[in-house]
């Protein structure tokens, strides 16, 4: 068993999973429309845009990130969690941390702390709050 982290955005599911996947060096996420839906399911959904996303799904790592839209906004913003993201090393933190926050909001600079070299936390431009950090070097 693995939690997956379910993301849900207004109108903006797919841009913000195909960031995600070319952030992260991840395949062409999976993005299922609600025009996909069998018609039977549609109609207990009425107003729901043909091209609003119903699931996608994105690897990330060795695990994933599932998402959808929520056309009528009534989601309230990411708040009280976030996607944590454990990298091979700090460069890659870096580079991670910098796509991520471009257009967002820098939480906590991504800095050294004493068990890691690389932490820092954000909430990027589609409203994902995320905490970016780099493994520890092995033991000496």
């Amino acid at each position: 068993m693995q939690p997956i982290p379910y993301l849900f955005f207004t109108d903006r599911c797919a841009e913000a999973m195909r960031f995600y996947a070319d952030v992260f060096g991840s395949p062409e996420p999976e993005i299922m429309p609600f025009s996909a839906m069998p018609e039977d399911e549609r109609t207990k959904m009425p107003g729901m845009p043909d091209d609003a996303v119903m699931h996608a799904s994105v690897r990330v790592g060795d695990g994933w990130l599932f998402a959808s839209d929520d056309p009528s906004g009534s989601t309230p913003p990411m708040a009280g969690a976030s996607v944590n993201v454990s990298l091979p090393n700090a460069d890659e933190a870096r580079r991670v941390f910098a796509r991520l926050a471009d257009g967002g909001e820098v939480r906590m600079p991504l800095e050294a702390t004493f068990w890691t070299p690389a932490f820092g936390a954000l909430t990027d431009r589609f409203g994902t709050r995320w905490m970016i950090m780099a493994d520890s070097p092995p033991p000496a």
